[in-house]
């Protein structure tokens, strides 16, 4: 048709690159790399879609390759046609990629416990009630202590496995805990408090036992360190919101408590407590996933399918049945710790029935 052309032809490469990065959402990219051959070319071949991802995370800058397993390897002869299917698998991935930064379901990633700094009485006072909502589990309180120091500065780790290697994080929540069987109710909380992010070393891949009390740094490699965040000394779930686009690459959250504010009254020493804990984020595995490259410090980023996760978890059967299992979890711990005796603690408020969590 007479009068058209195609200004990517017609203007700098440079305000071409400029115009397009104006686009903030991936959608639109793909879209302009549908209008012709031309246009397609030009953002697959510039890379855009990655350099979006970058704008969004810039952690991504880690990536050594991607690989894509969803899709068999072409038989491709010259090396610029080598180089040309690189190009498209990246395009394709990032694309993908950034679309699940803007829609995946934001939810609670914790998958599990790894370790705790220390635990004051192993196991009904272990890392692994966090994970618990309610304060109570029938009788018994359900939380984290750490052990006691004269100290008040003397900081503690809880560690978690999240339920993707790669997992783009927006904010975490700290619930202190309140001793209400102790007198004058104390809240055991932190000062402040700091997130690390991060993975395994390669060699140490072998799963962490709960009660272990050596969260050394040296079994992990820290890919992202927060700021600082104050604590207040209140009973309520705290939210410390991250910067947007923090990625946790090769799933494992570190919460560090720095400095105690409470001291116990029967034995003089400060402890921390922690009732319940809640990382808000985007799983974006199994449809990514990453391969820790040990030499060079970076990773491989893995495409396994380009299809929306599903998101079993969210099932309210599926979280009743999670809630179960954590109680029946918390009975056995007690009656392994415990079998010479019950100890209750005493209570200043309403017992609640034990029928409501049991009731199959």
């Amino acid at each position: 048709m007479e009068g058209q052309f195609d200004f990517l032809n017609w203007i700098d490469h440079d305000v071409s690159l400029k115009i397009l990065m104006c686009l903030d959402d991936p959608s639109d990219l793909v879209r302009v790399g549908a209008v012709s051959r031309s246009w397609r070319n030009f953002v697959v071949g510039n890379g855009l879609c990655k350099e979006l991802c970058l704008l969004m995370s810039p952690q991504l800058s880690g990536v050594d390759h991607v690989i894509d397993h969803s899709k068999k390897p072409d038989d491709i002869g010259s090396s610029n046609a080598v180089e040309w299917e690189i190009l498209k698998k990246e395009h394709r991935a990032y694309a993908f990629l950034a679309r699940g930064f803007k829609s995946f379901t934001v939810r609670d990633i914790i998958c599990n416990v790894i370790c705790a700094s220390s635990t004051d009485n192993f196991p009904e006072e272990g890392i692994r009630h966090t994970l618990e909502a309610r304060e109570r589990i029938g009788r018994t309180a359900s939380y984290w202590s750490s052990k006691g120091q004269k100290d008040p500065a003397v900081p503690e780790m809880l560690t978690y496995k999240l339920t993707g290697d790669l997992c783009a994080i927006s904010e975490i929540s700290i619930k202190p805990f309140k001793a209400y069987f102790q007198w004058g109710q104390p809240i055991y909380s932190a000062k402040a408090v700091r997130f690390r992010m991060g993975h395994r070393k390669p060699e140490l891949l072998e799963s962490v036992d709960e009660a272990s009390h050596n969260p050394a740094d040296d079994r992990f490699v820290w890919t992202y360190t927060s700021e600082e965040f104050p604590m207040s000394q209140e009973s309520t779930l705290q939210k410390f919101k991250l910067p947007e686009g923090v990625l946790c690459i090769g799933g494992v959250l570190r919460i560090e408590l720095l400095g105690r504010v409470q001291r116990q009254e029967m034995d003089g020493l400060f402890y921390i407590c922690v009732s319940h804990v809640q990382i808000l984020g985007q799983s974006l595995s199994p449809s990514f996933n990453v391969e820790i490259l040990e030499d060079s410090g970076k990773f491989a980023l893995k495409a396994q399918s380009y299809g929306q996760p599903g998101l079993p978890e969210d099932d309210p059967g599926v979280q009743s049945l999670y809630r179960r299992v954590r109680d029946l979890e918390h009975i056995l711990d007690l009656l392994r710790d415990h079998q010479d005796g019950v100890h209750e603690f005493e209570y200043d408020v309403e017992e609640e029935s034990d029928e409501e969590y049991f009731v199959i």
